[in-house]
């Protein structure tokens, strides 16, 4: 425990970590209800609270901020009222936003939860899938690429939440660049370019988004989660494979030893951006020197401390300090 402790208290305020990929602007309209809509059979919320939160690879930049970490976002956002107001909850945060490009025929990506009593009812999205312009994505490159070729640059997470960002033609460019730069990349993929990713350090699925990808059903034994750690590392020539398992935990293959990491028993109020919180530990704590082991089980201990509170919300340093203690008593 102490090791690892020393870690987050002396080591990750020393690291800059670059994070690529789709933000979004997450809105929460937190009610009660207390009768049903003679209009139709639905419960009437009665709000009492609006909230505004920066989530998708917004949400990794503000956990790594949390951790002591220094944050470099990079992404494209629409021209529009929702992009301004992401811009300036990332400024009021302590994030520098001088590496978002703002398009003019792209709308920024919202989502609105309705919760009563801290439980979701329901979501409305905002948005637009398609990808950005050759334009974008070359100014997107060339920005990035300035950054890592001026300034140190500890590792890279790749956050594709397939909004757009990430077109199949940057992902090629953006993984040769940091293969020739030697520079870690962790990648939390979803379905569209799932296989896209090669050579990645850390190639970071959950148990739906593997399932689907390979398209069968497999169990969660570490029998069967090594057979698709080889599977995937023959498409994606990786070096660790980290899927999380939910309420089982996660699993974590380094290239030659696979093993299973229990969750720790929590009261779980809401699993949104559990994955930005699990990428963004392991990101740190890598940089920072961990093995891959350890840095799987920070993650996992760090995404089952968020769950317990509703809505997208980042990792707290003292907080996760505070669990790692607790665990090792």
């Amino acid at each position: 425990m102490k090791h690892l402790k020393k870690l987050i208290t002396t080591k990750f305020s020393k690291l800059r970590i670059a994070v690529i990929g789709d933000v979004m602007l997450d809105s929460y309209l937190y009610g009660s209800v207390d009768r049903i809509s003679p209009e139709a059979p639905v419960p009437v919320v009665s709000i009492s609270k609006k909230e505004d939160r920066p989530g998708g690879a917004a949400n990794v930049a503000l956990n790594l901020k949390s951790l002591g970490v220094t944050p470099i976002l990079f992404s494209v956002i629409g021209k529009d009222e929702v992009g301004k107001k992401l811009l300036k909850l990332l400024s009021n945060s302590g994030i520098d936003t001088s590496n978002i490009i703002s398009g003019k025929t792209r709308i920024t990506t919202s989502k609105t939860r309705v919760l009563s009593k801290n439980h979701q009812m329901i979501r409305f999205d905002e948005e637009l899938q398609n990808d950005i312009s050759d334009n974008e994505g070359d100014s997107l490159f060339t920005l990035i690429a300035k950054e890592i070729q001026s300034k140190k640059i500890d590792a890279v997470i790749i956050e594709d939440y397939n909004k757009g960002v990430l077109t199949e033609s940057l992902i090629e460019v953006l993984m040769n660049f940091f293969s020739e730069k030697k520079c870690p990349v962790l990648v939390d993929p979803k379905k569209n370019n799932f296989f896209a990713y090669h050579e990645a350090t850390v190639f970071k699925p959950n148990l739906r988004e593997a399932r689907e990808a390979l398209g069968r059903n497999f169990g969660t034994s570490i029998k069967e989660l090594n057979e698709v750690h080889i599977e995937l590392t023959k498409k994606l020539s990786h070096q660790y494979t980290f899927i999380t398992l939910g309420e089982k935990g996660a699993y974590i293959n380094d290239g030659t030893t696979g093993k299973i990491i229990p969750a720790q028993i929590r009261n779980v109020s809401d699993v949104s951006g559990a994955g930005d919180t699990v990428i963004a530990v392991m990101a740190a704590a890598i940089s920072a020197g961990a093995n891959s082991f350890d840095a799987a089980f920070l993650s996992n201990l760090a995404g089952g401390i968020v769950c317990e509170k509703a809505g997208v919300v980042s990792i707290e340093k003292q907080k996760l300090i505070k669990e790692l203690k607790r665990v090792f008593e």
